[in-house]
């Protein structure tokens, strides 16, 4: 009934074992790997308030900014936090300003809350200001602002709070 476990002895089952043993580990980890990268799109990175960077910021992903940088930033959406302060140029297919900006801001679509604080001109496709934002630049809606950087001529000039809320889509 009980029998020595064979194991630990020499023979042709040990020998003829082995083989087998390093072919399933081989096999096994290729088919158990799985890439560790995103299926879906990735978080936003956040720039946290005691944060301060001086240079330039370039993704294609999303930024949310909640501390200061000094340089331009680059983004497909772009969220300036309530404590955030950015001096430079931003630039992004979305952009929502609830804090302070220092330069000129190009968007496809951009708005600005009833806590942003602009400084600088606004080139857009499509805005959205909130009452009680504080906006001091021009203003100029274009088909592609991503594509021209330079300064908008002829553009609408406001200074001071402003109340009205505009979508920049004809109405």
């Amino acid at each position: 009934m009980f029998s020595k476990s064979r194991i630990n002895e020499p023979g042709p089952k040990g020998e003829a074992d082995k083989p087998k043993a390093p072919e399933s580990p081989m096999t096994k980890p290729s088919m158990d790997f799985t890439p560790s990268a995103p299926k879906g799109k990735a978080g936003a990175s956040v720039l946290s308030s005691d944060l301060t960077v001086v240079g330039n910021l370039r993704t294609t992903g999303d930024i949310q900014v909640e501390g200061t940088v000094e340089g331009d930033i680059r983004a497909h959406l772009l969220t300036v936090g309530e404590s955030a302060t950015i001096r430079g140029e931003i630039v992004a297919d979305d952009i929502v300003v609830n804090g302070r900006v220092i330069g000129r801001v190009r968007g496809l679509k951009v708005r600005l809350t009833s806590t942003a604080r602009v400084e600088g001109d606004i080139i857009h496709k499509t805005i959205a200001i909130e009452s009680g934002a504080h906006f001091e630049g021009s203003v100029q809606r274009q088909e592609d602002p991503l594509a021209n950087g330079r300064s908008p001529a002829g553009a609408a000039r406001l200074d001071g709070p402003v109340t009205p809320v505009s979508t920049g889509e004809p109405g």
